[in-house]
Protein backbone atom coordinates (compact mmCIF):
# COMPACT_ATOMS: atom_id res chain seq x y z
CA UNK A 1 0.00 0.00 0.00
CA UNK A 2 1.15 2.99 -1.22
CA UNK A 3 0.06 6.49 0.81
CA UNK A 4 0.37 9.83 -1.25
CA UNK A 5 0.87 12.75 1.45
CA UNK A 6 -1.83 15.26 1.53
CA UNK A 7 -1.62 19.26 2.44
CA UNK A 8 -3.45 18.22 5.51
CA UNK A 9 -0.67 15.88 6.21
CA UNK A 10 2.25 18.56 5.47
CA UNK A 11 0.73 19.99 8.05
CA UNK A 12 0.05 18.08 10.51
CA UNK A 13 4.01 17.53 9.97
CA UNK A 14 4.65 21.13 10.15
CA UNK A 15 2.97 21.21 13.40
CA UNK A 16 5.37 18.44 14.79
CA UNK A 17 8.20 20.41 13.58
CA UNK A 18 7.33 23.50 15.68
CA UNK A 19 6.55 21.40 18.64
CA UNK A 20 9.75 19.92 18.45
CA UNK A 21 11.52 23.32 17.75
CA UNK A 22 9.71 24.53 20.85
CA UNK A 23 11.76 21.85 22.76
CA UNK A 24 14.95 22.76 21.55
CA UNK A 25 14.45 26.12 22.94
CA UNK A 26 12.76 24.49 26.13
CA UNK A 27 14.08 23.70 29.87
CA UNK A 28 12.67 20.25 29.02
CA UNK A 29 14.80 17.50 29.70
CA UNK A 30 16.09 14.94 27.26
CA UNK A 31 13.85 12.39 28.56
CA UNK A 32 10.56 14.51 27.88
CA UNK A 33 11.61 15.88 24.47
CA UNK A 34 12.77 12.22 23.36
CA UNK A 35 8.64 11.50 24.41
CA UNK A 36 7.62 14.29 22.57
CA UNK A 37 9.25 13.87 19.72
CA UNK A 38 7.75 9.49 18.64
CA UNK A 39 4.39 10.86 20.10
CA UNK A 40 5.08 13.77 17.13
CA UNK A 41 5.93 11.51 14.44
CA UNK A 42 3.73 8.43 15.30
CA UNK A 43 0.41 11.18 15.06
CA UNK A 44 1.73 12.77 11.85
CA UNK A 45 2.55 9.47 10.58
CA UNK A 46 -0.01 7.58 11.39
CA UNK A 47 2.45 4.80 12.25
CA UNK A 48 1.88 1.75 14.53
CA UNK A 49 4.94 1.85 17.02
CA UNK A 50 7.52 5.00 16.18
CA UNK A 51 10.78 4.29 18.51
CA UNK A 52 13.97 6.30 19.26
CA UNK A 53 17.70 4.54 19.68
CA UNK A 54 20.36 7.02 20.87
CA UNK A 55 23.57 6.13 20.83
CA UNK A 56 25.54 5.68 24.05
CA UNK A 57 29.10 7.14 24.00
CA UNK A 58 29.76 6.40 27.61
CA UNK A 59 30.84 2.48 27.08
CA UNK A 60 33.81 1.14 25.15
CA UNK A 61 32.33 -0.05 22.08
CA UNK A 62 30.06 2.58 21.84
CA UNK A 63 26.18 0.83 22.07
CA UNK A 64 23.18 2.02 20.52
CA UNK A 65 19.73 1.73 22.97
CA UNK A 66 16.02 2.16 22.82
CA UNK A 67 15.42 5.25 24.75
CA UNK A 68 11.79 6.59 24.03
CA UNK A 69 8.74 4.83 22.27
CA UNK A 70 4.69 6.00 21.90
CA UNK A 71 3.39 2.49 22.11
CA UNK A 72 2.54 0.49 25.49
CA UNK A 73 3.12 -2.45 24.29
CA UNK A 74 5.16 -4.42 27.22
CA UNK A 75 7.14 -6.46 24.61
CA UNK A 76 8.52 -3.48 22.84
CA UNK A 77 9.35 -1.34 26.17
CA UNK A 78 11.41 -3.84 27.37
CA UNK A 79 15.16 -2.60 27.95
CA UNK A 80 17.03 -3.08 24.77
CA UNK A 81 20.68 -2.21 23.05
CA UNK A 82 22.88 -3.38 20.31
CA UNK A 83 25.74 -3.29 19.29
CA UNK A 84 27.10 -0.44 16.66
CA UNK A 85 27.33 -2.74 13.65
CA UNK A 86 24.12 -4.63 14.98
CA UNK A 87 20.72 -4.86 13.51
CA UNK A 88 18.26 -2.70 11.77
CA UNK A 89 19.56 0.44 13.97
CA UNK A 90 23.28 -0.38 14.13
CA UNK A 91 23.27 -0.54 10.40
CA UNK A 92 21.16 3.18 9.72
CA UNK A 93 23.81 4.44 12.54
CA UNK A 94 26.53 3.30 11.06
CA UNK A 95 25.57 3.96 6.93
CA UNK A 96 24.38 7.20 7.78
CA UNK A 97 21.49 7.11 5.81
CA UNK A 98 17.41 5.59 5.61
CA UNK A 99 16.78 1.97 5.49
CA UNK A 100 13.50 0.87 4.09
CA UNK A 101 11.59 -2.48 4.72
CA UNK A 102 8.78 -3.63 2.98
CA UNK A 103 8.58 -7.14 5.11
CA UNK A 104 10.50 -7.17 8.50
CA UNK A 105 9.95 -10.75 8.48
CA UNK A 106 12.38 -11.42 5.90
CA UNK A 107 14.87 -8.93 6.63
CA UNK A 108 17.90 -10.39 8.14
CA UNK A 109 19.17 -7.50 9.52
CA UNK A 110 15.62 -7.23 11.85
CA UNK A 111 16.84 -9.38 14.59
CA UNK A 112 13.50 -9.44 16.69
CA UNK A 113 11.01 -11.28 14.12
CA UNK A 114 8.95 -12.88 17.10
CA UNK A 115 8.49 -9.07 18.64
CA UNK A 116 7.55 -8.31 15.18
CA UNK A 117 5.13 -11.07 14.45
CA UNK A 118 3.25 -10.67 17.98
CA UNK A 119 2.97 -6.87 17.58
CA UNK A 120 1.80 -7.15 13.96
CA UNK A 121 4.49 -4.66 12.62
CA UNK A 122 5.31 -5.71 8.80
CA UNK A 123 6.77 -2.39 7.15
CA UNK A 124 9.46 -0.61 8.56
CA UNK A 125 12.06 2.53 8.17
CA UNK A 126 14.67 3.37 10.02
CA UNK A 127 16.21 6.78 9.98
CA UNK A 128 19.17 8.12 11.44
CA UNK A 129 19.26 11.27 13.35
CA UNK A 130 22.25 13.54 12.00
CA UNK A 131 23.47 17.16 13.51
CA UNK A 132 23.96 19.09 10.18
CA UNK A 133 24.31 15.86 7.99
CA UNK A 134 27.34 14.42 9.86
CA UNK A 135 27.11 13.46 13.64
CA UNK A 136 24.91 10.93 14.11
CA UNK A 137 23.23 10.64 17.74
CA UNK A 138 20.63 8.11 17.10
CA UNK A 139 17.82 6.55 14.65
CA UNK A 140 14.08 6.68 14.65
CA UNK A 141 12.11 3.29 13.53
CA UNK A 142 8.86 3.96 12.19
CA UNK A 143 6.55 0.29 12.18
CA UNK A 144 3.19 -0.04 10.03
CA UNK A 145 1.02 -2.99 10.85
CA UNK A 146 0.18 -3.27 6.82
CA UNK A 147 2.35 -3.55 3.86
CA UNK A 148 3.80 0.02 3.04
CA UNK A 149 6.17 1.75 0.53
CA UNK A 150 7.20 4.93 1.74
CA UNK A 151 7.49 7.36 -0.82
CA UNK A 152 9.85 9.71 -1.20
CA UNK A 153 8.08 12.27 0.09
CA UNK A 154 7.61 10.76 3.33
CA UNK A 155 10.63 9.81 3.72
CA UNK A 156 12.04 13.10 3.16
CA UNK A 157 9.42 14.74 5.93
CA UNK A 158 10.50 11.67 8.54
CA UNK A 159 13.82 12.61 8.15
CA UNK A 160 12.93 16.62 8.65
CA UNK A 161 11.73 15.04 12.19
CA UNK A 162 14.57 12.84 13.00
CA UNK A 163 16.87 15.83 11.72
CA UNK A 164 15.24 18.31 14.37
CA UNK A 165 15.00 15.63 17.03
CA UNK A 166 18.81 15.07 16.62
CA UNK A 167 19.07 19.06 17.05
CA UNK A 168 17.28 18.91 20.05
CA UNK A 169 19.22 15.79 21.26
CA UNK A 170 22.03 17.40 20.69
CA UNK A 171 21.35 20.98 22.54
CA UNK A 172 20.00 19.03 25.36
CA UNK A 173 23.51 16.96 26.14
CA UNK A 174 25.71 20.33 24.89
CA UNK A 175 23.51 22.18 27.89
CA UNK A 176 23.59 19.22 30.43
CA UNK A 177 27.93 18.94 29.84
CA UNK A 178 27.90 22.82 29.76
CA UNK A 179 26.25 22.75 33.21
CA UNK A 180 28.35 20.31 34.46
CA UNK A 181 31.83 22.26 33.74
CA UNK A 182 30.53 25.13 35.75
CA UNK A 183 29.15 23.32 38.77
CA UNK A 184 32.68 21.32 38.91
CA UNK A 185 34.82 25.22 38.32
CA UNK A 186 32.72 26.54 40.99
CA UNK A 187 33.19 23.39 42.76
CA UNK A 188 37.13 23.88 42.75
CA UNK A 189 36.95 27.77 43.25
CA UNK A 190 34.60 27.21 46.49
CA UNK A 191 37.58 24.66 47.53
CA UNK A 192 40.12 27.08 47.08
CA UNK A 193 39.05 29.54 49.46
CA UNK A 194 38.07 26.88 51.67
CA UNK A 195 41.60 25.28 51.47
CA UNK A 196 43.15 28.83 52.17
CA UNK A 197 41.00 28.84 54.78
CA UNK A 198 42.12 25.81 56.60
CA UNK A 199 45.89 26.31 55.80
CA UNK A 200 45.59 30.14 57.63
CA UNK A 201 43.78 28.68 60.55
CA UNK A 202 46.01 25.35 61.41
CA UNK A 203 49.25 26.68 60.01
CA UNK A 204 49.62 24.19 57.31
CA UNK A 205 50.10 23.67 54.16
CA UNK A 206 47.80 23.59 51.01
CA UNK A 207 48.35 19.51 50.17
CA UNK A 208 47.59 19.21 53.99
CA UNK A 209 44.65 21.76 53.54
CA UNK A 210 43.17 19.91 50.91
CA UNK A 211 43.38 16.43 52.98
CA UNK A 212 41.92 17.66 55.90
CA UNK A 213 38.89 18.99 53.41
CA UNK A 214 38.26 15.65 52.30
CA UNK A 215 38.42 13.73 55.33
CA UNK A 216 35.95 16.15 56.57
CA UNK A 217 33.76 15.19 53.22
CA UNK A 218 33.49 11.69 54.37
CA UNK A 219 33.74 11.27 57.63
CA UNK A 220 30.46 13.67 57.27
CA UNK A 221 29.07 11.70 54.14
CA UNK A 222 28.86 14.85 52.35
CA UNK A 223 30.08 16.15 49.15
CA UNK A 224 33.70 18.65 49.28
CA UNK A 225 31.23 21.40 48.13
CA UNK A 226 29.08 21.24 50.76
CA UNK A 227 32.04 21.18 53.48
CA UNK A 228 33.65 24.03 51.51
CA UNK A 229 30.42 25.77 51.67
CA UNK A 230 30.32 25.45 55.77
CA UNK A 231 33.96 26.35 56.10
CA UNK A 232 33.39 29.73 53.82
CA UNK A 233 30.46 30.60 55.75
CA UNK A 234 32.11 29.66 59.12
CA UNK A 235 34.53 32.27 58.51
CA UNK A 236 31.78 34.84 57.64
CA UNK A 237 30.11 34.08 60.82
Amino acid sequence: MQTQVIPETYDKYIKGLMDISRAITSDLYQEDILKLIVMVTAKVTGMEICSLWLIDESVTPNQIRLKATQTIEPDYLKDRSLKMQEGVVGYVATHKKPLIIKDISKEELFKEKEMAKKLGLISMVSVPLQVKGEKVVGVLNCFTSEPHDFPKTEINLITTVANQAAVAIFNTELMVKTKIIQEELETRKLVERAKEIIMRRRAINGTTAYRWIQKRSMDSRKSIRAVAEAILLSEEL
